[in-house]
């Protein structure tokens, strides 16, 4: 079994609000750092620059449902399944990510790993808490 963490913040809002937002694509550059250069659609397909580079990125959840699993393809054709969920906790939710070591990551890496993983999901609830108006396209 390979080592992983849960990383998560509580969102004072509720999880079909949070997936609808956090679900959509074009707002990733809203909240995840590694996708801050921007992210469009082409043909169906949403691609991002990274900084290792262009990537592809595939929801293959139920978002709606709160299953914000997404596939990403890096520059070198590796495919990275990131699991992600929201939980619903009456009128809040709690925003949940499955942060798995990456094969012969030192444990420093991981802790880099762990610790932009956990900015981004701040990030997210500082976007949302923030307001939806403001925060973009839902």
């Amino acid at each position: 079994m390979s080592e992983f963490r849960h990383l998560g913040v509580p969102i004072a809002l509720s999880q079909r609000a949070v997936a609808a937002f956090a679900g959509n694509p074009a707002n990733l550059p809203r909240w995840a750092a590694g996708l801050a250069a921007g992210i469009r659609e082409e043909r169906g397909r949403w691609l991002a620059e990274s900084p290792m580079g262009p990537v592809e990125v595939r929801f293959v959840g139920d978002t709606a449902a709160g299953i914000l699993d997404h596939e990403v393809a890096l520059p070198d054709g590796t495919r990275v399944l990131n699991q992600f969920r929201i939980l619903d906790d009456g009128p809040h939710s709690l925003a949940v990510f499955h942060l798995r070591r990456a094969e012969g990551a030192t444990e420093k890496a991981f802790e880099a790993d762990a610790a932009a993983v956990q900015s981004d999901l701040e990030a997210l609830r500082r976007v949302l808490e923030g307001g939806l108006p403001e925060a973009g396209a839902v």
